[in-house]
């Protein structure tokens, strides 16, 4: 590779997608992150889809990142909305949500503060210097974030990740971290102090009387370096709250909507989902890991959510789609399907959302 291909390359963020393990699978034997029983996703070695795609390798990514037809965007890209302050903590049945950027977001119910996959640095790389760069400050100061409670971190790739970020919250609030089996190896070994909760698919968490966590699939994958693809697992979340009960999604393919049914089977409606409507571009790359917006909308109809929120996109480029195309995209697909576009909210950081009573 030349030197103008290899900086392209570094443009275009190839240095984080690279440490997300497209490359060899093999590099180390065993798993750095997890031991554990062969289960129905994981064979002893490494996690998987059950019935699922794997990841492309990397032919593949040389194929989209070099023949491609990724979209420019602006260099910054500022929130309508200043920067929020949040209330330090909600009485009654509210429940706000606060967009901080990308998938990091502020939830306040039942009197407990969450934050999800927080990332305050300013790349979404394992290096400084390169790497997916974002395009708007975080939407909430960390000096004016409330008390943390909990933190959950959905998987490891860098954008959802963000070790420097974690040990900050460590240092101010000691939250209790909930992050998926393998995880919480990584999270140790630069935050050798947290509480940390590791969790498998269906697993449930008694957070406080009426506020429990429970651990649910969904289509995606995980590394952070050569040789760790899918050694450490990824999830969906649901918050059950006296408020109504969240169903949070980091990153997820649309898989046929089966992780969509199986949820609203195993837990009821939702007051809320959280769904990622970015980073899709171009679907045959994408696809198997991550769902558009046509996609997350249906997946919103069959969790039978009352009210959504759109993140994973306008903060950081990953993907070749245009940076607003995502919620041209979602409000099309909201219009055809006849659901109101205030019921699946595309946030921007520094935007509140108190989530109505659900639809009766």
């Amino acid at each position: 590779m030349n030197r103008r291909n290899f900086l392209k390359w570094l443009s275009l963020g190839a240095v984080a997608t690279l440490a997300a393990g497209v490359t060899a699978r093999t590099a180390f034997a065993g798993n750095r992150y997890y031991t554990g029983p062969v289960s129905d996703h994981f064979n002893g070695t490494h996690f998987f889809n059950p019935g699922g795609e794997e990841p492309r390798g990397p032919f593949d990514l040389l194929r989209w990142k070099f023949g491609g037809d990724s979209k420019d965007w602006p260099d910054t890209y500022p929130s309508p909305f200043p920067s929020a302050f949040p209330e330090t903590r909600l009485d009654g049945g509210r429940l706000v949500v606060t967009m901080v950027g990308h998938a990091s977001m502020l939830i306040q119910a039942g009197n407990l503060n969450i934050l999800t996959d927080p990332v305050w640095s300013e790349r979404a790389s394992p290096v400084t210097f390169a790497g997916p760069k974002r395009v708007n400050p975080p939407g909430i100061a960390m000096a004016h974030l409330p008390p943390i409670d909990i933190v959950i971190v959905t998987h490891n790739h860098y954008d959802h990740l963000d070790l420097a970020t974690l040990s900050t919250l460590q240092s101010r609030d000691k939250p209790h971290f909930i992050t998926p089996l393998g995880n919480d190896t990584i999270i140790r070994a630069e935050v050798p102090d947290a509480r940390i909760t590791a969790v498998d698919w269906a697993d449930r968490i008694e957070i406080a009387p009426g506020v429990a966590i429970h651990c649910e699939p969904c289509h995606h994958w995980s590394a952070r370096g050569l040789g760790d693809r899918r050694m450490a697992l990824w999830a969906a979340f649901v918050i059950e709250t006296p408020t109504g009960k969240i169903y949070h999604i980091g990153d997820t393919g649309f898989a046929e909507g089966k992780h969509y049914a199986a949820a609203r089977q195993k837990h009821g409606d939702f007051r809320l989902a959280i769904l990622p409507v970015g980073a899709y571009e171009p679907r045959w790359f994408m696809k198997s890991q991550h769902q558009n917006p046509e996609e997350a909308v249906e997946g919103f109809r069959l969790a039978g959510a009352a009210y959504a929120i759109g993140h994973h996109w306008g903060t950081v480029k990953l993907t070749d789609e245009a940076i607003d195309e995502p919620v041209i995209a979602l409000n099309k697909a909201l219009d055809e399907r006849g659901i109101a576009r205030d019921r699946f909210r595309p946030m921007r950081p520094g935007e509140v959302f108190e989530v109505p009573p659900a639809i009766t």
